[in-house]
């Protein structure tokens, strides 16, 4: 395993790097999404409201890997996508799905009167969500999305099948011209697990950070 590691270090540090744009791009976009439609899911309008609804439960109701293949191959004829941009997007639609519930959650949490209170004070509905309730659900929001950060870290590995040379798609093909499966199949597992530590490192100093800036204030 170690003639392995040493062998393939060079190929699967660049598979790391594609692995980790792959998912930091999708992981923006996703947050995006999910911001939009938890305040779908909120609204009191009644077709936003069932949009977000539908979205939801059509994303958590079917694998990520048919999601990929649809937009790789299933819009081949109508806009054709780089395996980058076609797995990203898939991730971040796939993934926005989960933020949406984890904002809205946050969201919901945090206790009304402190929206009436902005409103009383004659702040617009807008300027007391960005300035009083989102800093504090996304205070809230920080360990589910982390958890969601590193699914989707670990996810990312579903573009293999799409040709993409990240971390897994880069295993496979070390295995199939070694032969040596077991070995290759361990070093890129402890690969993902440095990935997964250095992004629940980053996350650990984010949410202390947030801890000592809210104990100031």
């Amino acid at each position: 395993m170690f003639d392995i590691l040493l062998s393939t270090y060079n190929v699967f540090l660049q598979a790391a790097g594609l692995t980790l744009r792959l998912t930091i791009t999708s992981l923006a976009i996703a947050c995006l999404i999910g911001l939009v439609f938890a305040f779908f899911r909120i609204s009191k309008n009644k077709w936003l409201s069932g949009l977000a609804k539908i979205y939801i439960g059509l994303i958590r109701g079917t694998p990520l890997i048919v999601q990929i293949a649809i937009l790789y191959f299933g819009m081949a004829s109508i806009i054709t996508l780089s395996q980058f941009w076609a797995g990203a997007l898939a991730l971040a639609i796939h993934n926005g799905a989960y933020m949406a519930e984890i904002f809205r959650g946050s969201i919901q949490s945090i206790d009304h009167g402190q929206m009436e209170a902005g409103r009383s004070l004659g702040m617009s509905y807008p300027l007391t969500m960005r300035r009083i309730i989102l800093p504090q659900a996304f205070k809230l929001s920080i360990p589910p999305l982390g958890n969601q950060f590193i699914i989707a870290l670990k996810d990312s590995s579903l573009v293999a099948y799409v040709g993409m040379t990240d971390l897994w798609g880069s295993a496979l093909s070390e295995a199939a011209s070694n032969y040596r499966q077991l070995e290759t199949y361990i070093v890129v597992g402890l690969y993902y697990l440095a990935l997964v530590l250095l992004f629940s490192f980053l996350l650990g100093k984010l949410e202390k950070r947030m801890n000592v800036a809210s104990r100031r204030i």
